[in-house]
């Protein structure tokens, strides 16, 4: 009969106290930064970030359309998420689906003129809601430091693989 490797498990690399103050400090400004963003947009436009951010995607994409897989990845959720966001957008009369005519699989997501005028509306008083909340509180130096260690963080979370197991490939 085989048993398990019981040898111990090499030990964990704890965090510092150092660490662990900025783990801290990174959750908890990222949970009241979304939060504050959240709260500025559904009480200006009704509708979540996260929303907001696929309309962006959309208004910014050649023809005011992507793919719905293309979609996925711009705003780092599963297909099935987005599927819903894009459902409520739809009931709204912000986004509508098109079938891909070359993929008989392949949907669009088209941001419809009306979804273009929300956004024009909302863009101002969501972009001082960011600068208010985020950029006016670094000093140039402090942003162009935080902007390249993110990248960093983010370039080393994003497999290249195809076998990579990210939101939207789920």
């Amino acid at each position: 009969m085989e048993y398990m490797n019981t040898a111990p498990a090499e030990e964990p690399r704890w965090l510092t106290d150092e660490e662990q103050r900025v783990w801290r400090a990174y959750l908890h400004a990222t949970i009241l930064l979304e939060d504050h963003l959240d709260r500025q947009l559904q009480r200006d436009a009704g509708m979540p970030h996260i929303y907001y951010g696929l309309l962006v995607a959309l208004a910014e994409a050649p023809g005011r359309q992507l793919r719905m897989t293309e979609l996925a990845k711009h705003a780092k959720i599963t297909r099935s998420r987005l599927s819903h966001a894009v459902a409520r957008l739809e009931k709204n009369g912000w986004v509508r689906r098109e079938n891909c005519p070359s993929d008989k699989r392949g949907q669009f997501a088209v941001l419809t003129d009306e979804g273009y005028e929300v956004l024009a509306r909302t863009a101002p008083g969501h972009v001082a809601t960011v600068r208010q909340a985020f950029f006016d509180r670094l000093t140039p130096e402090q942003q162009k430091s935080l902007g390249e260690i993110l990248q960093i963080v983010a370039e080393g979370l994003q497999p290249k693989g195809a076998d990579a197991d990210l939101p939207w490939l789920r």
